[in-house]
């Protein structure tokens, strides 16, 4: 019963800023890499940007210096903050994590998505 919900998708104009929030619930001892990827109509789905438990972030080299993922382990949640959006940005925003149940090793969890649309 482990369940992630994304938030803070919507419309905005190039150059304008958005904030996507990521919070994992459910039966969850602990989370460990988590991250955000993006899928944009007639084409696969790639990789944004992945932080560690401890903070370590890696980003994809299209987004480097526009976007920021942060995390507050406290409350299992993930953000991507992002900055000097581009049309080429929207997409379907996804968000991961790879979460350990009790008693349980660690998996793969996907959020439903939610929509970034950046106008020119």
């Amino acid at each position: 019963q482990v369940q992630l919900v994304e938030s803070g998708g919507g419309l905005v104009q190039a150059g304008g800023s958005l904030r996507l929030s990521c919070a994992a619930s459910g039966s969850i001892f602990s989370i460990n890499d988590m991250g955000w990827y993006r899928q944009a109509p007639g084409k696969r789905r790639e990789l944004v940007a992945t932080i560690t438990r401890g903070g370590v972030p890696n980003y994809a080299d299209s987004v480097k210096g526009r976007f920021t993922i942060s995390r507050d382990n406290a409350k299992n949640t993930v953000y991507l903050q992002m900055n000097s959006l581009k049309p080429e940005d929207t997409a379907v925003y996804l968000c991961n994590a790879e979460v350990a149940k009790y008693g349980l090793g660690y998996t793969g969890y996907w959020g439903q998505g939610t929509q970034v649309t950046v106008s020119s």
